[in-house]
């Protein structure tokens, strides 16, 4: 672990910039709603609900009873997606990827605020719909490879009266590793101290633009923005590195950078064999494992959480050396510092691309007379680890389970992995279930012959030669999108996805001709460098047959409630059916293929999108009943959000894009439901 600090010395300058890079929506509309003051009773100040995460909502006006009257209140439409290709043709072509829209909006006094997936910055009325203003980046979208932001944030500068500019300022992250601040009010904008953005490149050393990007939106504490970057997977060794860092938005200067290494003289002696190699000179060591998703902030304790990814690349560790030491984890550091407090690994040695995909999840509840500080951790494994955030102990028996062994020549395994006690594994469904599925007998047969053929040996499974089957998959289990949290009841809801993927791992001299290598499975695979080890690898995207229907029984993707006192499963349901992934009449399967997450509201009321079919849900918290769902336009995969207005309407907003790793079309519908007025 290497922990750096800077001189803090320079004077905040200013706030407000011209507006020459600032499209503003028209000035009529601006002049018609900006300046309709519409007082929130519930709020969604951040993507997750509050710095802490889940998800949850202490709005009443909708309820379990009431919820099946909610009709369409208003419709925006950005205009910023693109149609794209497909991930095959455009990882084999170069060509830009279809958008895929995932974003969470965030809700600022009267104002809706929401990324496109080109990074266009938009606030819409809250009560309306109407566009207040539009901000479009000095940003060059032919060079997004896979355009997709996942939402904004925002900063209260306390120095500032609040009517006064840049007094709020939205924080936006841009795919080509940039942060910029935006007035909530004006979306002009901002500056970091002297700095007009925080430019996350500085320090990297040199890389191609598609290899380090930001697309999650970063944490605040008190003044200090603490973000990680999303960094490719399976390219190479000498990726970006993974380095955590914290900037004072007062000043604009760097705070602290943490390095996800075991020891701070880890540090310097990697930095010198890069240089040995001839690798891009950097001040952080390259190939870390990185932080991609969102971090938590607890403002009581003065400490964030982290959830790392695995070491580059994802399938291969021979050379890691230890480098993967904090991969696949939660991490709590001192807000202040960086300084580590607690390390807890989800995957030792992760070669299966397991790192820990979302948000750390805080909570607090009250048992035999003692307020308990969770942390729940979901995982692509499928497993949730419950944790004292206190200390990073279990709240449950945690226990080191044998796992499969032997992997390809210059790797390792390792012997145990660890799996709570409770809950139970969300993805192994309860009852007798066959490995294969087919939608016709002949399907099962070329399932059936697929898996023969392949190394599979439960989740565990490392990557070979021969083709391994990995069940769940690097999609998950569970993804980003992370769980809710329904603070009056102590139940946390996550969205599991049940499905395979397949790995290849290919030795380096046969990497140049890969058309030469024949297809062990069916499907869309993807064939990916990770140079400087010595192999490359085939991945597959789905264990499907043919037809292209999943190989694996259905349900593809479900919906649980667990006591978080007990760690008891009370309820898991099918999420979603096979409606527009599968022809008519073949709409009757229940449990669709998802991406996303639920959020939870103090009435009992859990809603999510999240599904390859074109539907956002709401179900009963306690019993896991589905109450409601309606039509979108495309597939929504960014999380739903609701707010209650002090007129007492209620209002369920969701965006539905499409995702291009799911097959569903891209959209820019940013969908509002409320209840009849009358």
């Amino acid at each position: 672990m290497k922990t750096v600090t800077r001189n803090l010395g320079v004077t905040f300058l200013g706030s407000r910039l011209s507006a020459l890079r600032a499209a503003t929506i028209p000035i009529i509309a601006a002049l018609l709603f900006g300046t309709m003051h519409t007082s929130l009773a519930s709020d969604w100040p951040l993507p997750g609900g509050a710095a802490g995460g889940g998800h949850f909502s202490d709005a009443r006006q909708i309820t379990p009873s009431n919820v099946n009257d909610l009709e369409v209140a208003w419709t925006h439409r950005s205009g910023d997606f693109a149609k794209g290709t497909n991930l095959l043709k455009g990882f084999a072509s170069g060509e830009p990827l279809q958008s895929s829209w995932q974003a969470t909006p965030i809700l600022i006094d009267d104002k809706l605020v929401i990324c496109t997936p080109f990074n266009r910055i938009i606030a819409v009325n809250a009560q309306s719909g109407q566009e207040l203003w539009r901000y479009m980046p000095d940003l060059d979208v032919a060079t997004i490879a896979t355009p997709r932001c996942r939402g904004v944030t925002q900063w209260r500068d306390q120095r500032q009266d609040p009517t006064s500019d840049c007094a709020t300022v939205v924080i936006a992250p841009l795919a080509d590793g940039r942060l910029i601040g935006l007035d909530a009010n004006s979306g002009l904008r901002c500056n970091f101290g002297t700095a007009q953005e925080i430019d996350l490149r500085t320090g990297l050393g040199i890389s191609r633009p598609s290899d380090f990007m930001a697309n999650t939106p970063p944490a605040i504490f008190e003044n200090l923005l603490i973000t990680g970057a999303s960094i490719s997977d399976n390219v190479s060794t000498d990726v970006p590195s993974g380095v955590v860092r914290a900037y004072d938005l007062i000043t604009g200067e760097l705070a602290w950078a943490w390095e996800p290494l075991p020891d701070s003289s880890a540090g310097p002696a990697a930095l010198d064999e890069q240089a040995e190699n001839g690798s891009e000179p950097a001040d952080y060591v390259k190939g870390t494992s990185n932080v991609w998703s969102f971090i938590s902030v607890d403002e009581e304790l003065k400490r964030i959480y982290i959830p790392t990814g695995n070491t580059s690349p994802d399938y291969y560790g021979g050379h890691r050396d230890g480098s993967d030491y904090y991969s696949s984890s939660v991490v709590a550091l001192d807000a202040y510092s960086g300084e580590v407090i607690w390390q807890f690994q989800t995957v030792h040695h992760d070669i299966w691309d397991f790192d820990a995909p979302s948000q750390p999840t805080l909570f607090d509840y009250e048992h035999n007379g003692k307020t308990v500080k969770g942390l729940a951790q979901t995982t692509k494994q499928g497993y949730v680890f419950l944790l004292d955030r206190l200390t990073g102990e279990p709240l449950f028996p945690v226990n080191e389970i044998s796992v499969p062994q032997g992997t390809v020549a210059g790797d390792f395994t390792a012997p145990t992995q660890p799996v709570p006690s409770k809950p139970r594994s969300l993805f192994e469904l309860p009852g007798e279930r066959d490995t294969v599925w087919g939608l016709t007998p002949i399907d099962k047969a070329m399932c059936q012959n697929t898996l023969e053929k392949l190394r599979y040996e439960g989740p565990f499974t490392p990557a070979s030669e021969q083709g391994s089957l990995h069940m769940p998959s690097a999609f998950g289990g569970q993804n980003w999108g992370g769980p809710a949290i329904d603070k009056t009841r102590s139940i946390l809801v996550v969205n599991t996805l049940h499905m395979g993927t397949i790995v290849q791992l290919i030795p380096r001299d046969e990497c140049g001709e890969p058309e030469n290598i024949a297809p062990v499975a069916h499907g869309v695979f993807l064939d990916e460098p990770s140079a400087g080890t010595p192999y490359c690898n085939r991945r597959w995207l789905g264990f499907v047959s043919p037809l292209g229907v999943p190989c694996t029984p259905p349900p593809w993707g479900t919906l649980a409630g667990i006591d978080l006192i007990t760690g008891e499963v009370i309820w898991q349901v099918p999420l979603g059916t096979s409606r527009d992934s599968a022809p008519f009449p073949f709409w009757f399967i229940k449990g669709a293929p998802n991406i996303g997450g639920p959020v939870v509201t103090a009435t009992g009321l859990t809603f999510i999108a999240a599904t390859t079919d074109y539907y956002v849900r709401a179900f009963n918290t306690n019993t896991g009943d589905e109450l409601w769902r309606a039509r979108l336009p495309t597939s929504a995969h960014g999380l739903p959000i609701t707010y209650q207005l002090q007129n007492g309407e209620q209002y369920v907003v969701v965006a539905a894009g499409g995702h291009v790793a799911l097959g569903t079309p891209p959209g820019d519908h940013l969908i509002a439901f409320k209840l009849p007025s009358n």
